[in-house]
């Protein structure tokens, strides 16, 4: 398995290289996080505890690996990496895992509703059956109902400014 550094450029602020790998693994699947990792420490010469890789990426039936890496130079500025991505530096064995709060309780699932005996069926449709409303029609003499429309917009009235009453010097 060989490795070329493709970019790297160096972050002041975060007190980080950042660089691009590209891993060639052929007849291998994708490497997993560790390999990159003990890569990237061997070329850049710093401790493993330093580098931390953000991604790995490769295309359906490919060789190569495209791999984001952080190299820190202390230990402190590396404190700034997420709890996530320090998770996934670690072997599977000694991953934790997200912890689910059981103060949420599950919703409860609906209780089934119970069948209803046939004769109880029977008498509720045959009141259904029998129930056709008919509207009455309107009155030919009764008026429309009002629309937005039908109504003139009222002019507004304008008033006059009110003059300050002034107090009277005592």
């Amino acid at each position: 398995m060989s490795f070329e550094v493709v970019e790297e450029h160096t972050n002041n602020l975060l007190g980080r290289r950042e660089a691009k790998l590209i891993v060639h693994h052929e007849g291998a699947g994708t490497p997993d996080r560790l390999t990159v990792r003990k890569l990237a420490s061997e070329h850049f010469k710093t401790p493993v505890d330093r580098v931390f890789v953000r991604s790995i990426a490769t295309r359906t039936g490919g060789s190569l690996a495209t791999c984001m890496v952080e190299i820190y130079t202390d230990t402190k500025a590396a404190d700034i990496v997420p709890a996530y991505l320090k998770n996934r530096m670690l072997p599977k064995d000694q991953r934790v895992a997200k912890k689910k709060t059981e103060e949420e309780p599950k919703p409860a699932a609906p209780a089934p509703k119970a069948p209803k005996p046939a004769a109880e069926k029977k008498a509720e449709a045959k009141p259904a059956e029998k129930k056709e409303e008919v509207k009455p029609a309107p009155a030919k003499d009764a008026k429309p109902p009002a629309t937005k429309e039908a109504k003139p917009a009222a002019a507004k009235e304008t008033k006059p400014a009110a003059k300050p009453e002034s107090k009277p010097k005592a």
